[in-house]
């Protein structure tokens, strides 16, 4: 195969895979008796990013590779292609990464005492299931923390062949100008969480009084009784009246005589 060929080959199938595909890689995807030298690979990549340079698209290396994709400056306009919006972090969980990123190894405790807060099992979790944290060993202390560090899809995701091109960060304040360079979403604020809505027709067994909300109390006005019509007393019949067994009693019994 000649270079036009191999160039050809190489652009295919960084196409067609969707994914970083190493020289290695691309190197096995020949028939072995006509398999390129890697630099006769290399050398195609190289122009095909200058044959990409006034387009919206680039050959981009990687930790895991070479892969294709559309420029940064295209991005944001591209991105109605895709139904899914893709998830949005919190800045706890960034900063958090970035600890990881550049202090690795580097335990949940040591995280902690940098950041002044607690770490949420939530953040941990949801780095290990990106894929873009691991445990990478145990901290030789009582009780032998786990170790965290980056991973290579941490790296591809980001763009970055390798640790040493993260950007320099003096501390967790520069964090606007890491989210730049690194071409982050916006995060969220983290916020606490809203409480659910009160029901507003469910029945209060205990209602709140003045005392409890602060409130003055305000005193029910009794209704005013002078103008309505008292009802007229109906004299008991006769026969009901001498039929009745008066009861009267004048004192009360022993209890001793009842047998009680």
């Amino acid at each position: 195969m000649d270079a036009t060929e191999i160039k050809y080959f190489v652009e295919a199938a960084l196409l067609a895979a969707g994914r970083p595909l190493s020289i290695d890689q691309l190197q096995k995807l020949f028939d072995q008796r006509m398999a390129p030298q890697k630099s006769e690979i290399r050398q195609p990549i190289a122009e095909l990013n200058d044959q990409y340079e006034p387009r919206g698209i680039i050959v981009a290396e990687v930790a895991s590779g070479f892969r294709m994709q559309v420029k940064a400056t295209m991005a944001d306009q591209l991105s109605k292609l895709w139904e899914e919006r893709p998830p949005r972090y919190s800045r706890a969980l960034f900063e958090t990464l970035a600890l990881i990123a550049y202090r690795q190894p580097i335990t949940r405790g040591e995280i902690e005492e940098i950041r002044g807060v607690s770490v949420s099992s939530n953040i941990v979790r949801s780095l290990l299931e990106r894929d873009w944290v691991r445990v990478v060993g145990h901290r030789d202390v009582p009780g032998r923390p786990e170790m965290f560090g980056t991973t290579k899809p941490f790296l591809d995701y980001f763009g970055l062949k390798k640790l040493d091109d993260l950007p320099p960060l003096a501390d967790l304040s520069d964090w606007e100008s890491l989210r730049v360079q690194l071409n982050l979403p916006e995060v969220e604020e983290d916020v606490g969480p809203e409480a659910p809505p009160v029901p507003t027709d469910v029945p209060v067994l205990y209602p709140e009084t003045a005392e409890d909300s602060g409130q003055p109390e305000q005193v029910a006005q009794a209704p005013d009784l002078a103008d309505e019509p008292v009802p007229a007393l109906t004299p008991m019949p006769e026969e009901v009246r001498e039929g009745e067994d008066e009861l009267i009693v004048s004192e009360w019994p022993d209890p001793a005589e009842s047998g009680g």
